[in-house]
């Protein structure tokens, strides 16, 4: 059975990876308190954001949104980079019980070639340093939640250790777009390599 971008691994491994950002967050000298968007309590109104099925815990959906109260500053515009405005104007389908992505021509000519992003890292991996993380297009503002959809998201597998940072990084490597990801990505970059 394939799975949808809620319940996939995106979903699972995020679990970890989100709690070592929050980890890495917390511990860094001069981190800003934010108030976390947390679910509903027992009994309280539900949220209008659909939750990870059996968590109980709000999922991202759609581009993702950078809060005018956060203390990271928003993505300069660079014209190296894919812009996220082309990602994330990806439109979906409903397949049985998945969700598919239908992509543009302007997306689909990205596939298979050498491409630069720029984004916030979501690490997959405990460490200082990450070879399969998550670029996002806004910040993280909750350990526990995802910032926006798949659409908003890159899956990053790098050749060479990328050190984490709460600043954006930008990475180069063969941009795959993914037509039907068991695990609910809609971008990948592999062989990835920082850049400045």
């Amino acid at each position: 059975m394939k799975h949808s971008f809620s319940s996939g691994r995106l979903s699972r491994l995020t679990a970890f990876g989100l709690g070592a950002a929050c980890g890495l967050i917390l511990a860094s000298p001069g981190a800003l308190a934010q108030a976390p968007s947390a679910p509903a309590a027992a009994g309280g109104p539900k949220s209008a954001v659909p939750a990870a099925p059996g968590l109980g815990v709000p999922m991202g959906q759609g581009a993702g949104v950078h809060g005018a109260n956060s203390p990271f500053a928003q993505l300069s515009a660079r014209a190296d980079v894919v812009p996220w405005s082309v990602l994330t104007e990806v439109k979906v389908k409903a397949e049985k019980n998945r969700i598919i992505p239908v992509f543009s021509l302007k997306q689909l000519t990205l596939h298979q070639k050498t491409q630069r992003i720029q984004g916030f890292m979501m690490p997959l991996e405990p460490g200082a340093t990450q070879r399969h993380f998550l670029l996002s297009s806004v910040p993280l503002t909750c350990a526990f939640c995802l910032p926006g959809g798949p659409e908003s998201m890159v899956e990053v597998k790098s050749k060479t250790p990328v050190k984490y940072s709460m600043e954006p990084v930008v990475v180069e490597g063969r941009f795959l777009v993914l037509n039907d990801d068991a695990f609910g990505m809609y971008y990948r970059i592999t062989d990835a390599t920082s850049v400045k």
